[in-house]
This record gives structure tokens, sequence and C-alpha cells, in this order.
């Protein structure tokens, strides 16, 4: 690759060691799952409508998207050549946590201000998310009005 900086080639093995050492923690987490989903249902305990049951299997299943969406954003860099940090990516990332500890919080037995405040979190992230997905759209189509041609003027 002519033209690539000693820095932007170390950022790419950097990337590519993250994305290998995720990859690894998204086998371990999706084989950690199969196997307690497999004794769930060897033993009969894999019942739906168990809340906990429901709980754990869900939140183990947030935990495995969680990290395929963070390897995703990171391979993302080396695809496209862009700075490290995505705010979308980060903002997307921040709200599927939140929705995994909805998922897997008892509301029996956390303080409302806790779930308030999660609550909370929620709307903000969602709406610097729309806001950060209108300036996007704003700008691409600033860019699509820039690269028509204009009329002929002679």
């Amino acid at each position: 690759m002519a033209g690539v900086s000693v820095y932007e080639r170390f950022e790419e093995v950097v990337v590519v060691v993250l994305t290998g050492l995720i990859g690894l923690v998204i086998i371990a987490a999706l084989l950690n799952l199969c196997v307690r989903v497999a004794l769930l249902m060897a033993y009969g305990l894999l019942d739906p409508a168990e809340h906990s049951v429901f709980q754990a299997v869900f939140g183990m299943i947030f935990t495995v998207l969680i990290a395929l969406e963070f390897n995703h954003s990171i391979l993302s860099v080396l695809h496209r050549h862009e700075s490290i940090i995505q705010l979308r990516t980060v903002i997307l990332i921040a709200l599927l946590a939140l929705a995994r500890k909805f998922i897997i919080l008892d509301a029996s037995k956390t303080d409302p201000l806790t779930i308030l405040g999660l609550a909370a979190a929620v709307l903000a992230l969602g709406s610097v998310h729309w806001l950060v997905r209108d300036q996007d759209r704003k700008a691409m189509h600033l860019g699509e009005e820039a690269a028509r041609p204009g009329p002929a003027v002679e």
C-alpha cells in the first residue's frame, strides 16, 4: 500500500489484533451460550415463562450481539479507512448494552431511581443517535447537491 504512513500501518495491525481477540471472546461467549441452552433443554429447565431463565438466556445473547457489533465497528476502520472512533457506533453499542441491562434487570429488586437513571440514559442516547443520524443525512444531501452539475453558464 503506497502512501500509507507508519502510524496508519500500526493502526491496521492493532485493529487486526483486536479483531482476533474479540473474535475469540465472541466464540467463547457463543459456546458458553450453546452449552447453557443445551443443558437447560436437557434438564427440562428451558421454560420461556420462567422469568429468570429468560433473563439469563437473553442476557447472554445480547452479550454476543454487543461483541459482534463492537467487532464490526473495528473492522469498518480497515475497510473504509475512517477514524477509529465512530460516534454512531459507540451510541448504538451503548444502547444495546442498556437494552441488555433492562432485559436482565429484576425490577422488583431494583431501586426505582436506578431504573429512572437507566431510562434517562436510553432517552439521552436515543436523542443523540437521532441528532447524529439527522446531521449525517443533511451532510449527505449537501454532498449530493455539490456533486450535481449545475446549469451551463456561457
